[in-house]
């Protein structure tokens, strides 16, 4: 559906107006649709970013400043969900040994089963880029990173 229908407005001041409100549009129905994915599975796509960038590591550790850096969402506040995640026994934390100041973080066996399942339904997530071929899907992630500079 056409933005100007999707927000009932007829008119923007200009092209990079549009541009700007659809791609903040479009970034908050795709995080409605995240959030409605992961409900089930009892966690945010923040802490499946989480658990996702600590089972790329696997079985090395990750600090704090580590995740803070490979997150998608700059602005979470990692310490906060790196905390409920341990409490619903999805990672573990440790004191490293070279650096006492630091913590290490792995994911736990509970979490690693976690993202087995997710993955199985990752596909049903996908099906909102179904309307874009795989040329537009690479055309539109070309100029998404261009956009950022």
């Amino acid at each position: 559906m056409r933005l100007e229908d999707e927000i009932a407005q007829k008119d923007f001041p200009s092209i990079k107006t549009k541009t700007i409100v659809n791609l903040i549009y479009t970034n908050n129905w795709l995080e409605s649709n995240q959030r409605d994915f992961f409900k089930p599975f009892g966690i945010t796509s923040q802490q499946f970013n989480i658990l996702r960038i600590l089972r790329e590591l696997d079985p090395k550790a990750a600090t704090i400043g580590l995740l803070k850096e490979k997150m998608l969402d700059k602005m979470c506040d990692v310490s906060r969900m790196v905390e409920r995640l341990r409490l619903k026994k999805l990672i573990n934390r440790q004191l490293n040994i070279e650096d006492r100041r630091a913590v290490d973080i792995v994911i736990s066996d509970k979490g690693l089963a976690l993202l087995q399942e997710i993955d199985q339904y990752l596909p049903n997530f996908e099906q909102v880029a179904t309307p874009l071929s795989v040329q537009e899907l690479e055309e539109l992630n070309v100029l998404l990173d261009k956009i950022r500079g």
